[in-house]
């Protein structure tokens, strides 16, 4: 283990906390007056009273970030590189966000442009990393403890990984606190992965990401005074894969983040069920915690269970993955 001092951790956390708090407080009546949510008449009735609660809070997470990351002495060219990546993904989430809650234009960017942006932002980290970086094109395994040398196949893979992993985050982004309580528990945990195996960089920004998430729930739990938008949905699943992807292990996302994977996979099932079976129904709704509400939990609960969940898998990832 490399020596990095927890006051410096602390430090990272508290400054990113700090940070988001008050941008998020600072934001709210702007935001409130320039981009008020639209919520989906084909969501659940209850989120119908959320018309009109600001949106693209995800400016405060992320220059939270960008500041966290800038203490502790963990800034350096690893850090550099997540930045970047984490701001790609905010570019295409604010582009997203300006067109549906400034504009009032319902689609916002359309599928096409919106998964070509993603695409070749996605492309362009992975051919840096593998190629320039430095880093290298190894994965470690979780469970079998081996590092495997992807070769040509590094970037393919990375590629993929960030794209399922930044849409995948953005589709758990629904309920109060959903998105932002389960990413501070899996940059927690990435964190400590990143702690055991030396990588500061990695320590430093997963640190920067808890801190800014906490920082932002303080506004955004039940009732939420703010949302983060695509502008932060994108933003948290850009920067959790670039932190696994800087210290080459992509593995512990899709074990640490398993709600992330279940979110996504309801509702490529429900898409494909409803097309095979003329328009009937696997899920209630999809994403998957809608299907919980629509079952009778409340929200609140809805979240609860999703963040028990995630700490669950995290504990099982880092147990088992280290």
């Amino acid at each position: 283990m490399a020596d990095i001092k927890w006051t410096s951790i602390i430090c990272v956390v508290a400054v990113a906390f700090a940070a988001a708090a008050v941008l998020t407080r600072i934001l709210i009546p702007y935001l409130r007056k320039w981009a008020g949510q639209n919520i989906r008449e084909e969501g659940p009735k209850a989120h119908l009273s959320k018309q009109g609660t600001p949106s693209m809070g995800g400016i405060a997470i992320v220059t939270a970030i960008l500041i966290g990351s800038a203490f502790g002495g963990f800034f350096g060219h690893a850090m550099i590189i997540m930045d970047i990546g984490m701001l790609i993904f905010a570019a295409v989430g604010f582009l997203d966000d300006y067109l549906k809650v400034i504009k009032k234009e319902n689609e916002g960017l359309k599928v096409k442009p919106k998964f070509a942006f993603q695409f070749i932002g996605a492309l362009a980290i992975a051919v840096y990393i593998a190629y320039f970086s430095g880093f290298g094109t190894g994965m470690y395994i979780p469970f079998f403890k081996v590092t495997v040398d992807l070769g040509i196949w590094y970037v393919p893979f990375i590629v993929f990984t960030i794209l399922a992993m930044v849409n995948a985050v953005n589709l758990t982004d629904g309920l109060d606190g959903l998105a932002s309580g389960t990413t501070a528990i899996v940059s927690l945990f990435l964190m400590l992965v990143a702690l055991k195996a030396g990588a500061a960089g990695s320590v430093g920004f997963c640190a920067a990401i808890l801190g800014a998430c906490l920082g932002f729930l303080v506004w955004n739990h039940h009732p939420a005074k703010v949302f983060m938008g695509d502008t932060g949905s994108l933003a948290l699943g850009g920067a959790v894969t670039m932190a696994a992807v800087a210290m080459g292990m992509e593995l512990f996302l899709p074990l640490m983040g398993l709600i992330y994977v279940a979110e996504a996979l309801s509702v490529i099932i429900q898409v494909l069920y409803f097309k095979k079976t003329g328009g009937k129904r696997f899920f209630r709704m999809a994403p998957l915690h809608h299907h919980f509400e629509l079952g009778g939990m409340k929200e609140t609960r809805v979240a609860l269970l999703f963040w028990s969940l995630t700490l669950l898998f995290c504990l099982i990832g880092y147990f088992a993955g280290i």
